[in-house]
């Protein structure tokens, strides 16, 4: 039972980074993609090869996925970017369905068998600490003057270009630091699993990604990170009770509620501070003692 939690726990994690980076672009930037589970795939598929090839640590294997899943994104970005309208939404749900084509019907990567033999190493610790080092530097980067010209083309792109913020350039930044993100999600993925089907990057999986973004909170890192942790172990809470063919339904359903009652997320564009944590918490425990 442990080392099932603790599996739960490490896929937990694993997911976050990449809901992270999706929250960056969607959440912060205002730019939605339909297809980052390609760029999970990205990472995960050049990692395991890198690895597999050349016989490098996995260290080395995840960077190449990383930069691998950065590039393409970029490629993809750069003519799609500069334009209005729904351009890069059809460009970046192309790409989720051609790498999964691609990874499909190319024999390097296992074809529709999969790939097997992927090196190991991924664990709890290590994805807990990048994930912890993660918000950090996005905290940081959200708080600089960068993450907040990403947040003023997200809210108002004329008026940003009218005060001289590069939009195109932003929502470059944007579109790499998640597709970094994504990237390394996959490579954690892939030296986890220790093995890769084109069944795990599917369009279903880029819903849920930028499903749990606008659950949480376009705008909000901390209601991202809530929501991720209540949804990302869902399908493994479902599957005892027998619902695991439901998830997608239960998912929906949890869109349609909040866009009814709660159409900015479970927290908006606030963040959870300690300090209001902290309150709840001492508020709770009065409560509790005065029904005791």
């Amino acid at each position: 039972m442990a080392t099932y939690l603790i599996g739960v726990f490490t896929i937990m994690g694993i997911y976050l980074i990449a809901i992270l980076g999706v929250s960056i672009l969607t959440g912060f930037t205002g730019l939605f993609s339909m297809g980052h589970a390609g760029f999970m795939a990205i990472g995960a598929y050049i990692s395991a090869l890198v690895v597999k090839i050349t016989g490098f640590p996995i260290g080395i294997g995840m960077v190449c996925g990383m930069v691998a899943a950065t590039l393409i994104g970029m490629l993809i970005g750069y003519p799609t970017l500069r334009l209005k309208g729904d351009y890069f939404v059809i460009a970046t749900l192309g790409v989720g369905e051609s790498m999964k084509l691609l990874v499909e019907n190319l024999t390097i990567t296992g074809g529709a068998r999969g790939l097997n033999g992927v090196a190991g190493g991924t664990n709890v610790i290590l994805v807990w600490a990048l994930v912890v080092l993660i918000v950090i530097l996005l905290v940081n980067f959200l708080s600089s003057k960068h993450g907040r010209n990403c947040v003023a083309v997200r809210e108002e792109e004329l008026a940003a270009s009218a005060v001289g913020v590069n939009t195109t350039n932003y929502k470059m930044l944007g579109m790499a630091i998640s597709c970094a993100l994504c990237g390394l999600a996959g490579a954690l993925l892939a030296h986890y699993m220790k093995y890769l089907h084109p069944s795990m990057f599917t369009l279903a999986k880029s819903n849920e990604l930028i499903m749990t973004v606008i659950l949480g909170g376009r705008g909000s890192l901390t209601g991202t990170i809530l929501a991720a942790l209540i949804l990302v172990p869902l399908p493994e809470i479902l599957r005892f009770e027998g619902f695991q063919a439901w998830r997608m339904v239960i998912y929906g359903l949890l869109v349609v509620i909040v866009i009814v009652f709660k159409p900015s997320g479970f927290l908006g564009t606030n963040e959870l501070r300690w300090s209001q944590i902290k309150a709840l918490s001492s508020k709770l425990k009065r409560g509790g003692k005065k029904h005791g």
